[in-house]
């Protein structure tokens, strides 16, 4: 187990916390290398003091202090918890340095038998885990044996012990230290070993499951050449052109190979490109390829056959245009039905207008109640047709404006009085508020009142008895702007972000059926056709307000606003 992966399983929260018990944590293969190397040392160094104890007592100074100090961290590394984490094993190669530097300067220093010992937390390292440790190792190992030439040189050390006792030190000193780095050795190669052997078997999983996913993954150099690839090719691109002509290769040859040139181009210096290519294998299908740069000179390509999402995305542009024709075809037949549709409309205009006139004579009470039924119903129903008719015209783009300058204030109270019969038949106040000087613009005249009549007919048919309409002309800068403001019953969320699109309506079903849906969807044609654009602001419950905005005031300045009485045109254009 390497530098870094022997810390226990499981045994993250005592390495964050630096929690002191660890006894629970499992014991691993490196730990109980690490103990059985202690517990020998240990085993050895006890075995030889009992000898010299028992053979030589008369002898025991000053070798039985220093070999029990040189078994002092390896009895420690039996006891749990103090090699269990990174950090603790550090903190045992500073106690191995300790003791194996005082067991040296017992022992004479570095001229002692005991000498060899500065050299334990070399040993140490090496069981304890290798690489960086043996680092940490030599300097503690450095570092004892420079404390005990100092401590020699000063003559705080004793003099070198010599006779058996001293020679039988020695040779343990010798023994442990030497079989003790051959152990930590041998485990270090063990370790080694695994860790690459984990790594191989890492690296064979991960290409078994590049291998077997079903796209084709690449490696590639900045100019396509090929490094590795894994994976399933796309139908038609054969892997072992590629791996001998690079990703190009796998395109047919012409434009689609100079785009992958392109992309791969792209993604060296942008980092990141997508290019859709025919293959060269099976010109009936389609393949993509998304190019990452990973590092300067390693490009990351994914390949995957794009066939069935090419052919939904070509599904689903024909029934587009399938449905912008039909759309058009259908603008065109309405636009191209006006003659025949006003013609014997018009005819019933025309005659119920004599009926109603009774130009040829009196006319039974029923009759005429009749002819004035078919004249009111006639002229709802070319309000109709005629709202459908504009539409249509401005879809089939075909409706051309007509523009003249005129004094807007004009078409507006023309308008105005147009639905001033309906404001009173329905009981709500119908008001407007125009300025006192000329307000003229560059416009199409009709398209202007047609912008008042739908505006206030919409807010007529959603305002109760007793409310009131408010339609306001002014002009700033070059902008003409038109407010028409009424207390009505108010839109909610839902209807308010669909009105304005054509045959879209809001309120309830009777009020649905007291239109085409039409009228807003007009004002924001004919307000988009000038130039301009329309806003609404609605409250529900509070009542609605919709603000035209056109860039197509003929004077500069803002015009002084006079307010006008209730039902009251504040401008008389007879005037």
């Amino acid at each position: 187990m390497g530098e870094g992966t022997d810390k226990p399983v499981g045994d993250s929260a005592t390495d964050a916390a630096g929690a002191d018990d660890v006894t629970s944590a499992p014991i691993t293969e490196a730990i109980r290398a690490i103990r059985l190397w202690s517990g020998g040392w240990l085993a050895a160094t006890v075995a030889t003091a009992a000898g010299l104890a028992i053979a030589y007592p008369g002898q025991l100074w000053p070798m039985l202090p220093a070999l029990l100090a040189g078994a002092v961290p390896a009895a420690a590394g039996l006891l749990p918890g103090l090699v269990e984490t990174e950090q603790r094993r550090g903190l045992m190669l500073v106690l191995w340095g300790v003791m194996g530097g005082l067991a040296c300067g017992l022992a004479g220093g570095v001229a002692g038998p005991l000498a060899v010992w500065c050299l334990a937390p070399v040993a140490a390292a090496s069981a304890y885990g290798g690489g960086r440790r043996m680092a940490e190792g030599a300097a503690l190992s450095f570092i004892a044996a420079t404390v005990a030439a100092l401590a020699g040189l000063s003559g705080v050390s004793a003099s070198p012990p010599a006779g058996p006792p001293a020679y039988w030190a020695g040779l343990l000193a010798l023994a442990t230290t030497g079989l003790g780095l051959g152990a930590g050795l041998i485990m270090a190669e063990r370790r080694r070993v695994r860790r690459e052997s984990r790594r191989d078997d890492e690296v064979e999983r991960l290409r078994a499951v590049l291998d077997e996913q079903p796209w084709l993954v690449l490696s590639l150099f900045p100019h396509g050449r090929v490094r590795a690839l894994h994976g399933t090719a796309p139908e038609g691109v054969s892997t072992d052109a590629i791996s001998a002509g690079g990703l190009a290769a796998a395109a047919q040859a012409g434009p689609d190979r100079a785009a992958i040139a392109e992309a791969l181009r792209a993604a060296a210096s942008e980092g990141w490109a997508e290019v859709g290519f025919a293959p060269a294998g099976a010109m009936d299908r389609w393949a993509s390829v998304a190019i990452r740069r990973v590092e300067e000179n390693l490009l990351l390509a994914v390949m995957r056959d794009a066939t069935a999402e090419r052919a939904r995305e070509s599904a689903l542009d024909q029934a587009r245009q399938d449905a912008e024709a039909l759309a058009a075809g259908k603008s065109r037949f309405l636009a191209n039905m006006s003659h025949e549709l006003r013609t014997p409309l018009n005819a019933i205009m025309g005659f119920s207008d004599i009926m109603r006139a009774r130009m040829f004579g009196p006319l039974p009470e029923k009759y005429g109640e009749y002819g004035e039924m078919i004249h009111e119903s006639g002229q709802h129903l070319l309000d109709l047709i005629n709202d459908v008719l504009d539409m249509s015209k401005i879809e089939a783009e075909r409706f051309q404006l007509s523009i003249e300058r005129f004094d807007a204030r004009e078409a507006v109270s023309a308008s105005l009085r147009l639905m001033r019969l309906q404001a009173d038949g329905a009981g709500v106040k119908l008001r407007g508020v125009l300025p006192a000087e000329m307000l003229e613009v560059d416009a199409d005249r009709r398209a202007i009142k047609q912008i008042v009549l739908n505006l206030v007919s919409n807010a007529l048919k959603f305002t109760p008895k007793g409310g009131s309409v408010t339609v306001t002309a002014q002009g700033f800068d070059r902008d003409f702007e038109l407010v028409v403001a009424d207390t009505g019953v108010g839109i909610s969320r839902e209807d308010l972000d669909r009105l304005g699109r054509p045959y879209e309506q809001a309120g309830d079903n009777t009020r649905r059926q007291m239109g085409t849906g039409l009228g807003l969807s007009l004002v924001r044609s004919f307000a988009e056709l000038h130039g301009g654009e329309m806003l609404i602001e609605s409250t529900l419950g509070e009542g609605t307000t919709v603000t035209v905005r056109l860039p197509v005031a003929a004077v500069r300045g803002r015009d002084a606003a006079l307010p006008a009485g209730d039902n009251v045109i504040a401008f008389n254009p007879l005037r």
